[in-house]
């Protein structure tokens, strides 16, 4: 069983929220829905983890926004 890691583990965060910003620039509401979507899937696969991914869920619903 795996444990999520929630400590910072960006090499570069700054730079990767600039490219997820810039991705979605000139999407519709509906396209940028559809990419986030397939960004957690893929990242899940990437993952792999069933009970890391569950945590993951978990810890979403639970903090607030």
């Amino acid at each position: 069983m795996g444990n999520l890691n929630l400590k910072p583990n960006f090499s570069d965060p700054d730079s990767f929220y600039a490219a997820l910003t810039e991705l979605h620039r000139d999407l519709d509401p509906d396209q940028s829905e559809r990419i986030n979507a397939r960004i957690i899937l893929l990242l899940a696969n990437h993952i792999g983890d069933q009970d890391v991914l569950l945590e993951a869920m978990r810890i979403a619903t639970e903090s607030p926004e």
